[in-house]
């Protein structure tokens, strides 16, 4: 057996190996670390047209709280009534039985927004996590225009599925 001399070579033997050698996710898990640099933000986030965001004066009761339940989402942006993004609410401040049905989501929510930009690199996105301590990103475009959201969890699907 020939010893790979170009990353070219490596794939092409990766490719070529058996599926009972290499299963399907491990060759995606190959295939994330080996193009880790190379990818972006904008690759793994959710667009903003796919979020979920509640208003700052919205009343946390049955049918808001069906509403991000059914999203599948953990986080939601909290917006103003100016539509600018003033904190985040978790699912896991949702989860506190001693919510009231009166409530407004401006109580539950945490202040600290991190944000990333559309052109970070994932490795960028590995040290603003381990910097911040954080769990959810707002994503910027070029303009500072909110494009979407990334999560540890997205990162970590990438890398292992």
């Amino acid at each position: 057996m020939e010893i790979p001399k170009s990353l070219e070579d490596f794939i092409k033997i990766i490719q070529l190996t058996p599926r009972s050698v290499i299963s399907e996710k491990d060759r995606q898990r190959i295939a994330a670390v080996m193009s880790f640099e190379e990818r972006r933000v904008i690759d793994l986030m959710i667009e903003k047209s796919k979020m979920v965001f509640v208003g700052q004066d919205e009343i946390l009761g049955p049918l808001t709280l069906d509403k991000l339940y059914k999203s599948g989402f953990k986080n939601f942006p909290v917006i103003n009534a100016k539509e600018k993004v003033i904190g985040v609410l978790s699912t896991e401040a949702l989860n506190d039985l001693s919510i009231k049905k009166t409530e407004k989501a401006e109580k539950y929510i945490d202040r600290r927004v991190n944000y990333l930009r559309t052109k970070d690199s994932l490795k960028f996105a590995v040290e603003e996590i381990i910097r911040t301590n954080g769990y959810y990103f707002l994503v910027l475009d070029s303009v500072d225009q909110l494009a979407g959201f990334f999560t540890v969890e997205m990162l970590l699907d990438y890398l292992i599925g």
